[in-house]
């Protein structure tokens, strides 16, 4: 059947269902023609039409009688000539850049490289017809109802991010319906969002979710992408996580989570991977952009066109800083604040986007227009704050309007309650908010998002309970993943019986756990630390779609002991500004205080010494957070005060005596948490003037004048 194809307009790009039929709009400045083809339910082609009309680069029609749920691929004509980074071919099906859903996997097996693979050359042209191992892009009704829709608009200060796979999350819940398990529903099951409100946690923060595909070296091994690192589209929910449908309910679908999470008072926010894509490198398949625009959408090696530019490890890297790229993720961005209603973004690989032929650029192009953005201003902005490059590593330099992964909150806590010395000072400016790395360009401690784990390496329960990783699973021989030599074995490897060895791993999960949620900044917990979810030992689950990686919800009583202790924190937490500050401390007194806003002691109960703060020798201090400085003022314009906080922690293998000293509402100091009390670490009670602290342990005191 011959399609009729009107005009139709450049803008939006992508497709667009109108009364008459489908806007489709592509952009690609080196094209010479540009097809659409449509297919049947089966995957079979069953007609094409040519996109002949072209405005600013952009290829564009409406075609009629094309409604919702239509599946479609481009073909894209131009110059072969990959030493000029050019590499279209029209026998190659591509995915549009823009769809909103796509449906299919992707089929190794099919000639889906542009280049003839038997040979081995890349520049070797190749006429096989790929469409039936490529993924295909779905026309989607983009109509959903959200009246009631109200984001929570939880303050990042008061945020307590919880990051977690849509997959792994519920897939083993038996209290979800089986049929929604490790989807989007399963995520917005009554059973789930009950767990997450037990815990406390404001946001969860998804690994990816846009539509992404396994590589092939993990097809051959018969395992798949778990982490979702490899995208395909910008604006298509994964279809996999779709317990609806996949030609276009995925959308619906995901809506409908975030309406569940919002009306229980929890944000969304996405993990995205706009630094690189799935096409890999020059032996990489063609399935979109690639194929597109090669020279557009990605950076070329300078005076060598036909390589690619591999800021991320994984074989390209995306031309953020070509205007057209750039729209491409601003677009992205905008459609899935205004479109698909979450509350914020945590971007991978982050230093990529603020580089150009210069290197990293802290106010790059990327972050220009994200400035002054009216929609991006308002939500939550996270960046992994490094990428692989030279000068990738870049804490404390993202502009004022960001929040960063704190990579060196997590070395240096790790580090300290490891037992290596000479790092009080480190520690201090950790628990504070790290104000070195942010208090001097416009941020506040919320800048620093805080994590001692993440699903990149060890969980919490195997950071404390193996020295090595164990990554034989992944198929590599065990050579992938970090080294693990930041880990902490504590007798034994692995599970044990041995109870002191259990113990003292319990004690010290909490040592970390205390550490960060009551650290200033934003805590990040990684889904089950709190239940201490065990990957046995492996520290790169990104190919475990499996239970090494899924969440476990039996839990025995030192697990669900666990489960209330952190419950517990984080509304210890929530009940108190005084641990969750919106502003530095200045270190010093305020009026009508005896006290400075924050003060360390020694064991003697005497301010802390300059010369032993580098000491090697110390690793135990106890410091104090004053709550009658918080400098900050409610809706009456009235300050706020609240108790203040006394934290004493010992990093030693012994116990130490500490002299406490004078509470700065002079009252007695009430324990509130001692991490060495397995049975019951929150009972509080009036301390005297010393306190005999146990090694490898925790305590927190309030002094009780609010």
């Amino acid at each position: 059947m011959k399609r009729t194809v009107l005009p139709g307009r450049p803008y939006p790009l992508g497709a667009t269902a109108r009364t008459k039929g489908t806007n489709f709009a592509l952009f690609s400045e080196h094209a010479t023609a540009v097809k659409i083809c449509f297919f049947d339910e089966e995957g079979k082609e069953t007609d094409c039409a040519d996109l002949t009309e072209r405005t600013a680069f952009v290829w564009h029609g409406l075609v009629r009688d094309i409604k919702p749920g239509q599946r479609y691929g481009y073909r894209v004509d131009g110059p072969w000539d990959p030493q000029q980074g050019q590499r279209f071919n029209k026998h190659k099906l591509l995915v549009d850049p823009y769809a909103k859903a796509i449906t299919g996997d992707v089929d190794y097996k099919q000639p889906i490289f542009p280049y003839d693979v038997t040979s081995g050359d890349d520049t070797k042209f190749d006429e096989q017809d790929s469409a039936a191992g490529v993924p295909k892009s779905i026309v989607i009704d983009p109509k959903f109802d959200w009246t009631g829709d109200c984001p929570p608009d939880t303050r990042l200060a008061d945020s307590v991010i919880y990051e977690i796979s849509v997959r792994g999350f519920s897939e083993k819940n038996e209290y979800v319906p089986k049929e929604i398990r490790g989807t989007y529903a399963g995520l917005a099951s009554e059973a789930s969002i009950k767990y997450l409100k037990q815990l406390g946690v404001t946001a969860v923060e998804l690994l990816p979710v846009h539509h992404f595909i396994d590589e092939s070296h993990l097809v051959d091994r018969g395992l798949r992408d778990y982490w979702g690192y490899n995208t395909l589209s910008y604006f298509a929910p994964m279809a996999r996580f779709s317990s609806s449908g996949t030609a276009g309910e995925q959308v619906r679908e995901f809506k409908e989570m975030v309406k569940q999470l919002h009306q229980a008072g929890i944000e969304v926010i996405l993990d995205v991977v706009y630094n690189h894509t799935c096409e890999g490198n020059q032996l990489g398949p063609v399935l979109s952009m690639k194929g597109v625009d090669n020279s557009i959408y990605y950076r070329s090696v300078p005076g060598d066109a036909r390589h690619y530019m591999d800021y991320t490890g994984t074989g390209n890297t995306l031309n953020v800083s070509h205007p057209q790229v750039l729209k491409l993720v601003m677009d992205s961005l905008r459609y899935w604040v205004t479109e698909m209603h979450v509350d914020g973004f945590r971007f991978d690989l982050a230093s990529t986007l603020a580089r150009d032929e210069e290197g990293v650029q802290k106010l790059g192009s990327f972050f220009n227009v994200i400035h002054q953005d009216p929609i991006l201003q308002n939500v939550k902005l996270i960046a992994e704050p490094w990428d692989v490059g030279a000068g990738g590593y870049q804490v404390g330099n993202f502009p004022v309007l960001w929040a960063e992964w704190n990579g060196k909150y997590r070395d240096t806590v790790r580090r300290f309650w490891k037992g290596d010395s000479g790092l009080l000072s480190d520690f201090a400016y950790r628990v504070t908010g790290s104000s070195d790395l942010y208090q001097q360009d416009g941020r506040a401690p919320s800048a620093s998002i805080n994590f001692i784990t993440a699903h990149d390496g060890f969980t919490l329960c195997d950071l404390v309970s193996y020295d090595s990783k164990h990554n034989e699973n992944n198929g590599d021989n065990n050579t992938d993943g970090a080294d693990g030599n930041d880990s902490w074995n504590m007798g034994a490897e692995g599970p044990t019986d041995d109870p002191a060895i259990n113990e003292l791993r319990e004690r010290q999960t909490r040592n970390f756990l205390t550490t960060l949620i009551l650290s200033q900044g934003v805590p990040m917990i990684c889904g089950g630390d709190e239940v201490a979810r065990s990957q046995r030992g492996n520290n790169n689950g990104y190919c475990q779609d499996n239970d090494i990686t899924w969440s476990d919800w039996k839990l025995d009583p030192p697990r669900q002991r666990l489960m209330d202790f952190t419950g517990k924190l984080v509304k210890l937490r929530c009940k108190h500004p005084n641990l969750r500050r919106h502003k530095f401390f200045q270190d010093r007194k305020i009026k009508g205080s005896t006290v400075r806003d924050v003060a360390w002691f020694g064991t003697d109960g005497n301010e802390f010494p300059e010369a032993d703060w580098n000491a090697t020798w110390k690793n135990s201090m106890t410091f104090l957070m004053n709550g009658q400085t918080l400098g900050v003022v409610n809706d009456d314009g009235k300050p706020i005060v609240d108790d203040s906080f006394l934290f004493m922690v010992n990093a030693a293998n012994e116990g130490v005596e500490f002299a406490l000293p004078k509470a700065p509402g002079n009252t007695a100091w009430i324990q509130v948490l001692d991490t060495q009390n397995i049975d019951d670490p929150f009972a509080e009670q009036e301390i005297g003037e010393k306190v005999i602290l146990g090694g490898r342990s925790m305590r927190v005191f309030r002094d009780g004048a609010v």
